[in-house]
């Protein structure tokens, strides 16, 4: 065993769920009532080539008297004096409770080796949850449900430091094979796609011709582009729902809707040659509530004349109707001929990559005094509003918690001017920006 890991948290937050996995047999009792467990529990720990020793805890308790629940809280503190690392769970669904911020103080005084575990995190129901868990500042919390064996990678990876095994198998997995770019080709019926993915293909995978609505089934495709693995979905055109009657083709527009759910990029795939609709714009605005990567693919550009006025006219278009995507990428292509398709792999791969982006903490905030000083916000009934501290959440999309004294009070006109300035001073266009506001002062403040 290389190290010591304590798991340690309040009743029923799924500690024991957590140790019967680390150590693969059902050691621990499980129960929905809180304070099952009361004696410290240890076992032999496995996460991929990690082992280690693992000790399940009792309930962290408020109480410090010498009745039943002090008596587990100090057994409980006698383990994280022991560990060599601490894992604190909150549940996510419940939220950060008082209790939490109590116990988080009292890890930071015994200046104990800490990682945050948000637990329970299946369902957007725990996103409030998950994102409220950055004010305990105890770092990024790591996502995961015990129950349900999610986040167990991003647990172990952040373990690897504690491990000082000088077994060279333990290190070669540390990089691991997250799978093909997903892609999702969508767009109104008729506007090339099958074309289009036949054509990055090489081949005549897809069935096309002049008629709209040939597909009805998001077709996947895994293949090598450019050396670059990907698995491309070929949808069905989406068409206004009042014009969508027969139930085969709302069974269709239903599964390339799933598409979207599968998708890391959406390439949205207009006609050059018609007018930009506004069914256009609500695809990409769909595609942008779901938090994807988005390129627009403009089609059939070989067929259009005035070629500098059109495009002129379609970025004018795409800033007033779809402001929220300012600087979204845009790429003029034949998917008949394949003019244009290498820039279009290029503009993908480059949404992809700022899709994944991770802006470090202290750069953000040296970015957000910049922000604040050239505009600072405002001070309704004379009272001003102070913008603390921000902090990269997660990516995939990118998402910032910024803590303020008033989040309930400052304009939607502010936190815009603030998902802009993100934007253009890190390049993050062509991707959602998720800002979420917090009450707190700086949770990381020493």
């Amino acid at each position: 065993m290389t190290f010591t890991l304590a798991i340690i948290g309040r009743p029923n937050v799924g500690k024991s769920t957590l140790f019967n996995r680390l150590v693969g047999k059902r050691l621990a009792l499980v129960d929905d009532r809180p304070g099952v467990t009361r004696d410290l529990r240890e076992g032999e720990g496995r996460l991929g080539p990690l082992r280690f020793t693992v000790v399940d805890t009792a309930g962290l308790e408020e109480a410090t008297d010498d009745s039943l629940q002090g008596r587990m809280r100090k057994l409980t503190e006698r383990a994280v004096d022991a560990a060599d690392v601490c894992l604190f769970m909150i549940d996510a669904r419940a939220g950060v409770t008082a209790a939490d911020q109590g116990f988080a103080e009292l890890l930071r005084k015994k200046n104990a080796t800490v990682i945050l575990a948000a637990n329970k995190t299946e369902g957007k129901a725990a996103d409030e949850g998950y994102y409220d868990a950055f004010s305990l500042g105890l770092g990024e919390p790591v996502s995961m449900s015990a129950e349900h064996n999610i986040g167990m990678d991003e647990l172990r990876e952040r373990l690897m430091p504690y491990d000082v095994s000088t077994d060279d198998d333990t290190i070669e997995i540390e990089d691991r094979d997250e799978g093909p770019i997903q892609i999702a080709i969508v767009g109104r019926p008729n506007a090339g796609k099958s074309t289009l993915v036949n054509e990055i293909l090489g081949q005549d995978r897809m069935l096309t011709g002049p008629e709209a609505g040939i597909t009805r089934d998001a077709i996947g495709v895994s293949f090598n582009w450019g050396g670059e693995p990907v698995k491309i979905f070929d949808t069905a055109g989406m068409r206004k729902k009042a014009k969508v009657n027969e139930k085969l083709e709302k069974m269709s527009v239903q599964d390339g809707l799933r598409a979207f759910k599968f998708a890391e990029v959406v390439v949205v795939l207009v006609d050059a040659q018609a007018p930009l609709e506004t069914q256009d714009l609500r695809i990409a605005d769909l595609a942008e509530r779901e938090g994807r990567a988005i390129v627009i693919g403009v089609n059939k550009w070989d067929l259009i004349d005035d070629k500098p006025a059109k495009l002129s006219a379609l970025k004018e278009a795409l800033t007033r109707l779809l402001p929220q995507m300012r600087g979204v990428p845009m790429v003029t292509m034949s998917a008949v001929d394949g003019r244009g398709v290498s820039r279009l792999r290029e503009a993908i791969l480059d949404a992809h990559r700022v899709w994944n982006i991770r802006i470090s903490t202290s750069r953000l905030n040296r970015w957000l005094g910049d922000m604040v000083s050239r505009h600072p916000p405002p001070a309704p009934g004379g009272r001003r509003i102070r913008l603390r501290y921000m902090t990269q959440a997660k990516a995939r999309p990118p998402t910032f918690i910024l803590f303020t004294s008033r989040p309930e009070d400052l304009p939607t006109a502010y936190t815009r001017y603030l998902v802009n300035g993100l934007r253009e001073e890190f390049g993050l266009n062509g991707t959602p920006i998720r800002l979420l506001l917090r009450k707190g002062d700086n949770p990381y403040a020493t």
